[in-house]
């Protein structure tokens, strides 16, 4: 099968295109699946430059990729929840680009019928990552605040729908074309971070869900109540400062199992919660994807159309 490997860290040239054999069902709980679609994350990137050797080591050659949705063309002998020529989507969490993958039952889900193949793999990573923080570590409930750092980006564009879906008050941050995106995903405050100061302009949130990072963390921690939470998927919040505002702050490994995502994509088979694909390119192209993700600023999920 058509695959995608690199077997040195670097930047996008390390990337190859090769032929390996098709990963056969070997465990009773294993699940083949024909890829349609992969999407493209930044922890892709960052596993590639060799960034996450310390917290995720990986070997190499590796055939990256977090999450597909394809259809299954065989199971184990020990399922029973998927048959041959189901539609899926799953948290592979390796291995993704490529034209056949295989993995344990536990991280697949019937694809919602009213979504494509590229759309549905949009929605793993993002949905089970929101699901994460809002409510499995966040244990927010309706009527709650949260405030949403980079709503505009995948993660946080889901992150937005899922809260408001379950009652949550949700403030978001954005900038240029992305304040718009978060407003029509039904934010009820949206903040500009490059023209407007978050720490003047919010006070008192439950909990702050940082999806960007970086230098503007710090002052993340004045808008949390005492006792609140902030709860980051894009660098480890200062102790100090969480000492100093008496707030429970964290980096959250996402729960990407299919239970995570059960939430999540029952809204999207109703309609209430939408996939946002930004660009697709096809597997041979996953270079340039990946370069597309690392310039930042995307609305939206890059997706690699497969099969």
């Amino acid at each position: 099968m058509k695959a995608i490997q690199y077997n040195n860290f670097g930047n996008s040239d390390v990337i190859e295109l090769v032929d390996i054999p098709t990963p056969e069902v070997k465990n009773e709980n294993d699940v083949l699946i024909k890829v349609k679609a992969a999407s493209v994350n930044p922890l892709d990137v960052k596993i590639r430059l060799g960034y996450m050797q310390k917290m995720r080591p990986v070997e190499l050659p590796i055939t990256p990729g977090l999450d597909v949705s394809g259809i299954v063309t065989a199971i184990g002998s020990a399922i029973t929840k998927f048959k041959v020529g189901d539609e899926v989507i799953a948290a592979t969490m390796g291995n993704a680009y490529a034209e056949y993958v295989v993995t344990n039952e536990n991280v697949v889900s019937l694809k919602p019928g009213n979504v494509s193949f590229e759309e549905a793999t949009s929605l793993a990573v993002n949905i089970g990552t929101a699901q994460t923080i809002l409510f499995t570590e966040g244990k927010l409930s309706s009527g709650q605040k949260v405030l949403i750092q980079g709503a505009a980006g995948s993660v946080g564009a889901t992150m937005v729908q899922l809260a408001k879906s379950n009652g949550l008050y949700v403030i978001a941050t954005a900038s240029g074309k992305g304040v718009d995106l978060v407003k029509s995903l039904g934010a009820d405050e949206v903040i500009d971070y490059k023209t407007q100061d978050v720490s003047k302009l919010v006070k008192d949130v439950d909990l702050v869900a940082d999806c960007a990072g970086g230098e503007s963390q710090a002052t993340l921690f004045e808008v949390v109540k005492s006792g609140g939470k902030l709860l980051s998927i894009a660098g480890m919040p200062s102790a100090e400062l969480a000492e100093k505002h008496h707030v429970d702050a964290r980096f959250i490994s996402s729960d990407l199992s299919a239970k995570s995502l059960e939430n999540g994509l029952s809204l999207v088979s109703e309609g209430k919660l939408k996939a946002l694909v930004s660009a697709t390119f096809k597997l041979e192209e996953a270079a340039q994807a990946q370069d597309l993700v690392s310039a930042g600023g995307v609305n939206g999920k890059v997706v690699l159309v497969v099969g």
